[in-house]
């Protein structure tokens, strides 16, 4: 009965101070996650306040939470909505999330943290918040394509760390690492998803749907909760994180089709539960150990705001997507979360990390939530201000960058899919081969010297650079290998966009393919090279990788700077071409498609003319004050004026009544350019 009396307080503490924090930041316009957390602090053991709730019986609540959170993302994440969004998503997740495990891992041992430390460090900044961006964008009104590029991310990002999730434990109990122990640890974890995923993949969607069907919502939270503590339970007994197994729950549960209301049946119950999470993170947050690693929230406050804006804002670029999207994107999810909590106390539980390490991603956590809706609100004319200010072969370059990629994803020729997939297949081994030589030779280094010095009795130093010298001599085929297997990509995928001509003549679309073939290389060394980096990073002494891979991009940087040079000075010949035609497409439409565009300029997209009337809104504005090609994606490349044509207009040039402009771009960048141009609404974003 004592035991009940404490629990009933605990919880009345831990809810009433949550009620009344929340209530204040709802008031104040910010995260009600920002409550809970000051909730936390205002009851825990570490400030002077009357009221204190049992941190045991609050942790142990708090599982529930963590249960239920990850639940329930596991209801919005489904195989079919993976492949749908896994060829763009997976690129931008992928290389932000490896970048940052990289500069987290850097950063911890900078200051001079485990390894194992390190690496938590990284896992733990590597993931955006999906409670705070949901909270945020609702409150901002932002909708379409940022909406649905930043979610998508967040799903790949989320199933990035139910990896996480159950690679790091195994790590976290003090064995001493082999290269047996990494294969054992992998094989475990296959063996176990792959029977969970087909045994509930058989099981699970039927039943659930049949529970569905006798439209009793008080079954269907049973039965939803039940399933999701017990196969958290059995993760937990496999020596998983309960985490895995509530997610791979809801996940499985997914697959029925039913997700939306799954998730709108146990939402009260996620709620509150979420709520005591939260309150027993903020519980542990003591001033003293932040007071002494006040720089560590620096510098990973910092990581994560830069970090994370640069990697997304490159990788969705690359992706396909415009600059002014990509850095909207990236400027949004410059945050950690939720699930940086639950990596934290992971690894804090399993005596991966110290306890200083789980206030340090709460205070980041803290603080970017807070940056976060400022962030959103000024994404916009920061994207304006970088895409201003861009160089000129880079402006022509991102302009039709996205060109070239959307005329990739229409054109499937069905003869060269299986050349392709020979070497996607042959980059993805020699990558293999690479990580298991570097790991295998830093594992086994110790031994190996031990056996060539007893072998050949040479000295310790020659044994040791005898077994690095050959380990590089091992590895260096499969780094050129990937080098020429990239560029084989890349050319195979800009042919595949921009075909060869056979017919003997000049091929005046060998420019923009360069172009395409040096930046789709870049893409691909980045979507391998920055796990291959991440993966290593705690094998190899910190400088090694990071000065081979940056030596590697900046090679191939001067080699992209110089075709895109190239690419100006094409599109600046071409526009000359394209003026007569442009002259002779001058009717009383205000728009018209330049149907033979394509011949003069292969490679820049579709062309589209555009007629100023009157009633333009752009009349009387320079192309700089009016921002087109940041505000749509579309380039001028001419424009036609009673007294001269104009090639490759600066930002200078003002807009009058009766220029003919000669737009390049996707059709979504023509569309928008044509509201901008005809219209006096602009376009939302």
């Amino acid at each position: 009965m004592e035991h009940s009396v404490d629990l009933l307080q605990n919880l009345t503490i831990v809810l009433g101070v949550a009620a009344i924090t929340c209530l204040v930041f709802h008031r104040l316009r910010q995260p009600v996650v920002l409550g809970y957390l000051l909730a936390g602090v205002l009851i825990g053991p570490h400030v002077p306040f009357p009221l204190v709730a049992d941190g045991n019986t609050i942790h142990t609540l708090s599982e529930l939470g963590v249960i239920m959170l990850m639940f329930s993302l596991g209801l919005e994440f489904s195989l079919r909505k993976l492949v749908k969004i896994l060829p763009t998503a997976g690129i931008v997740a992928l290389i932000q999330c490896s970048l940052m495990l990289w500069f987290g891992y850097l950063a911890g041992q900078a200051f001079g943290w485990t390894a194992l430390e390190s690496v938590y460090a990284g896992a733990i900044i590597a993931i955006s918040s999906t409670t705070i961006i949901v909270k945020a964008f609702s409150e901002e009104g932002v909708k379409g394509a940022l909406s649905h590029l930043v979610f998508a991310v967040l799903i790949v990002e989320d199933l990035i760390a139910v990896v996480l999730l159950a690679v790091l434990p195994p790590f976290s109990r003090g064995e001493t690492l082999s290269g047996w122990m990494l294969a054992q640890t992998a094989a475990m974890l296959f063996l176990f998803l792959l029977l969970l995923l087909v045994v509930g993949l058989l099981i699970l969607p039927r039943f659930i749907r049949w529970v569905l069907s006798l439209k009793r919502p008080e079954i269907t939270l049973l039965v939803c909760v039940g399933l999701a503590f017990g196969i958290s339970l059995l993760a937990k007994e496999m020596g998983y994180s309960v985490a895995l197994g509530a997610f791979l729950a809801g996940s499985l549960l997914a697959e029925s089709g039913e997700g939306e209301s799954l998730e709108h049946a146990i939402a009260p119950v996620r709620d509150i539960f979420a709520a005591v999470f939260f309150v027993s993170v903020g519980m542990l947050i003591e001033p003293r150990v932040l007071a002494a690693h006040w720089g560590a929230v620096l510098v990973f406050t910092l990581l994560v705001i830069f970090g994370k804006i640069l990697s997304v804002s490159f990788g969705a670029f690359f992706a396909g997507n415009s600059t002014r999207l990509s850095i909207q994107s990236g400027m949004s999810l410059a945050q950690i979360g939720e699930f940086s909590f639950i990596i934290a106390g992971v690894g804090l539980a399993s005596g991966g990390t110290r306890d200083f390490l789980y206030p340090i991603a709460v205070s980041v956590s803290a603080i970017t939530t807070l940056t976060t809706p400022l962030f959103i609100r000024r994404s916009d004319s920061v994207a304006k201000w970088v895409d201003r200010n861009l160089p000129g072969p880079l402006q022509t370059f991102t302009s039709l960058y996205a060109t070239w990629i959307q005329r990739l994803r229409r054109t499937r020729p069905e003869g060269k899919n299986s050349a392709l997939r020979r070497l996607l297949g042959l980059i993805l081994m020699d990558s293999v081969l690479l990580v298991a030589i570097i790991i295998g030779t830093s594992l086994s280094l110790d031994e190996l010297q031990l056996r060539l010095n007893q072998w050949t009795g040479l000295p310790e130093l020659w044994c040791r650079l005898s077994i690095v010298g050959v380990s590089l001599l091992l590895g260096a085929p499969f780094v050129i290998g990937l080098i020429r297997l990239s560029r084989a990509i890349g050319l195979r995928l800009a042919i595949q966009a921009l075909p060869l001509r056979e017919d003997g003549k000049l091929d005046l679309a060998a420019t923009p393919r360069k172009a395409m073939v040096v930046s789709l290389q870049v893409v691909s060394l980045l979507l391998v090279g920055t796990p291959i980096l991440t993966l290593t990073s705690p094998f190899l002494p910190f400088y090694f990788e990071g000065t081979f891979w940056g030596l590697l991009l900046v090679g191939i940087g001067i080699s992209f700077w110089r075709s895109a040079n190239d690419l100006q000075g094409h599109v600046k010949a071409g526009a000359e071409m394209l003026l007569e035609t442009l002259e002779a497409s001058i009717d009383h439409g205000k728009t018209k498609a330049l149907p033979h565009a394509e011949q003069i300029l292969p490679g820049i997209g579709v062309i589209h003319s555009f007629l100023l009337d009157g009633n333009s809104p752009a009349l009387e504005q320079t192309l700089s004050e009016l921002n087109l090609r940041a505000l749509s994606g579309a380039c001028v490349l001419a424009i036609t004026r009673k007294n001269g044509g104009i090639v490759a207009p600066t930002g200078d040039e003002v807009l009058h009544e009766g220029d003919l402009l000669a737009l390049s771009g996707t059709e979504e960048a023509l569309e928008s350019a044509k509201q901008l141009l005809l219209s006096p609404t602009p376009p939302s974003h």
